[in-house]
């Protein structure tokens, strides 16, 4: 079959928010995209996954015109509980840092930024397969696929750019001599459910417990997410919702709180996994996301960072494309890598702060109170917790 051929400015693989916030920021200077992905926009729809979303993230989402609901479907959370020891501990992040998140959830993220897309006439092509990416070293890289039709594609495009998730195909087109992968396997998981009951707290609670670490989180005042940390290999059909709701209430519990217990609609084991594959640039592809990089969610990154990543490039892309700034991609690899270290680095503080080991000792755990102890104790420790979880502003680069 022959492909048709299209020429663009920038090819996107992935129109997950990272793609699409990508394509909405180049629009709004000017530059055209297509943005192509294998699953249809049902499916992403209907990947529920929490969102805690960074002060900034909220901001680039009101100010660049992509939706306002948030402040209107979103709750404002201005702090989280620290439990442990017996008891909770509220870090109040406006007091700390004037600054605050918002829960919202990715898929309303992706929601807002497809219909984005539709309103302002992006190019956007959702169920597409057979994809694939050559020519990355030439100055007309290329993205072939077929569209949900049966037309085979080739687009060819001055910058191609990877933002397809942690299963990135374009990831891999990277020669293995032009870049270092770095991984962190953790031994343990989490176990999280969706529930139909009222919120049991207002705000987060990260719950530090001698049974291991437990997240009541929200999504609704009707749906709550919940996790409590397990082995990798658990068997979800072995917990009956009495079981799960023993262990959730026994592990809050030794710090006081009661959970509101309701129908359980959903369950799952989730791995943790921490990558970075560097530079996040080869030739003409640039990575974007999950393609790049890939953090444990206890500190609620993911999201944030793609977001922060696309933020970055699509200055980078205007610089390129509409200034003829010729070394303008090579800062962005740079730039973006020491905002994915700095959230490495906090996800596995608060990671390793309040998870159990498998071979932890009783003397192990007092540690982790210790340190739980110190921080909350410290005000200058509190701020440091709270400008991690609330997002570091971008940095001039």
């Amino acid at each position: 079959m022959t492909a048709r051929t299209t020429t663009t400015e920038v090819a996107i693989v992935g129109a997950g928010p990272a793609g699409l916030m990508l394509a909405h920021l180049l629009s709004l200077n000017g530059i055209d995209s297509i943005a192509i992905d294998i699953r249809t926009r049902q499916e992403i729809e209907h990947t529920h996954r929490a969102g805690i979303l960074e002060h900034d993230s909220v901001r680039l989402l009101i100010d660049s015109g992509v939706s306002d609901r948030v402040l209107r479907d979103g709750f404002e959370h201005e702090g989280i509980d620290l439990s442990f020891g017996g008891s909770g501990h509220r870090l109040n992040f406006p007091e700390l840092v004037g600054r605050n998140v918002h829960l919202y959830p990715q898929t309303d993220v992706f929601i807002d930024l497809a219909d984005a897309r539709a309103r302002d006439g992006g190019d956007v092509r959702f169920g597409v397969r057979d994809v694939s990416v050559d020519d990355l070293t030439s100055d007309r890289p290329v993205m072939r696929f077929t569209d949900a039709d049966g037309v085979a594609h080739a687009v060819r495009a001055r910058v191609l750019v990877g933002a397809d998730g942690s299963r990135s195909l374009c990831r891999h087109q990277v020669p293995d001599a032009q870049r270092r992968q770095f991984f962190r396997e953790y031994p343990f998981a989490w176990f999280g459910i969706l529930c139909e009951a009222p919120p049991s707290s207002d705000e987060l609670i990260y719950n530090h417990s001698e049974r291991g670490f437990a997240l009541i989180s929200q999504r609704t005042m009707t749906l709550q997410r919940m996790y409590f940390q397990c082995r990798p290999d658990e068997d979800v059909d072995a917990w009956s919702d009495d079981r799960i709701w023993e262990e959730l209430q026994s592990r809050v519990g030794a710090n006081g709180h009661v959970l509101k217990e309701g129908p359980i609609t959903s369950k799952a084991v989730l791995g943790f996994r921490s990558y970075v594959q560097e530079p996040m640039r080869y030739g003409n592809l640039l990575l974007a996301g999950d393609a790049a990089h890939t953090v444990p969610p206890t500190g609620a990154k993911g999201l944030n960072l793609a977001i922060a990543d696309v933020r970055v490039l699509a200055e980078y892309l205007e610089l390129h494309l509409r200034r003829g700034d010729d070394e303008a991609l090579d800062r962005y690899s740079p730039r973006a890598l020491q905002r994915v270290w700095k959230a490495q680095h906090f996800s596995y503080w608060m990671t390793s702060m309040l998870h159990r080991l498998p071979e932890s000792t009783d003397f192990d755990v007092r540690r982790q109170i210790g340190e739980l102890s110190t921080l909350v104790g410290s005000t200058a420790g509190q701020t440091l917790l709270a400008e991690g979880y609330t997002g570091w502003s971008l940095t001039a680069g």
